[in-house]
């Protein structure tokens, strides 16, 4: 009998042990786009932990509802999360990017609906807010390592592939920056009870 109690017990820390090793499901993010329609994006917390915690953190205080799409950069880039639509606003505090050349062991590869931290600047630790989704495998080799990929589109690459092809004016062809700017009504986010905590660089 005491036999048949150890074994219990030793199955049942098995099970307790793999019920909490067990995996998390993703985050998703729904994102709508004026005059276009929905995505939705699955952040990867497991690849890039706390550029998924802002991103969530951002879409959960509302930052990016009315927000902008600034840059469209066809083949490359569609790029928003810029209050100010200038590509160089952002939410006052920046964070650390997690790419290689940071560091930081990132092996999400830069393909098509793939969606990254955009830089501010050259400073590895300068994204704060704005994101970019990659619009073409082409581009994979010259964003992979330098740019903290967390996520992919999953649902409504028909809308972003729309909006690319769309004939939007831009103002200036090497940066892509639209003329007028689009609208990001709104974001939410289903964490599925996950509470996420950002580590933030504040602005001095």
């Amino acid at each position: 009998m005491n036999k048949i109690k150890y074994v219990l017990i030793i199955l049942l820390a098995i099970f307790l042990v793999s019920a909490c090793h067990a995996k998390r499901e993703n985050p998703v993010v729904t994102m709508s786009i004026k005059d276009y329609g929905e995505i939705e994006i699955e952040l990867y917390p497991d690849i890039a932990p706390n550029t998924v915690a802002n991103f969530v953190n951002l879409v959960e205080d509302g930052f990016y509802n009315n927000n902008t799409i600034h840059r469209l950069a066809k083949g490359f880039v569609l790029q928003g999360g810029d209050p100010t639509a200038s590509g160089t606003g952002g939410p006052g505090y920046t964070i650390k990017g997690e790419f290689k050349l940071n560091g930081y062991n990132n092996n999400l590869s830069h393909k098509t609906g793939i969606i990254s931290m955009a830089r501010n600047s050259t400073n590895y630790d300068s994204a704060g807010s704005q994101f970019f989704i990659v619009l073409s495998d082409d581009v994979t080799a010259s964003l992979d390592g330098g740019y903290a990929a967390f996520g992919k589109v999953t649902k409504g690459m028909d809308v972003i592939k729309q909006i690319e092809s769309a004939g939007l004016e831009v103002v200036n062809e090497k940066t892509g920056q639209l003329k007028t700017p689009l609208t990001i009504e709104s974001a939410t986010v289903d964490t599925k009870g996950v509470t996420y905590k950002v580590e933030k660089i504040e602005s001095k």
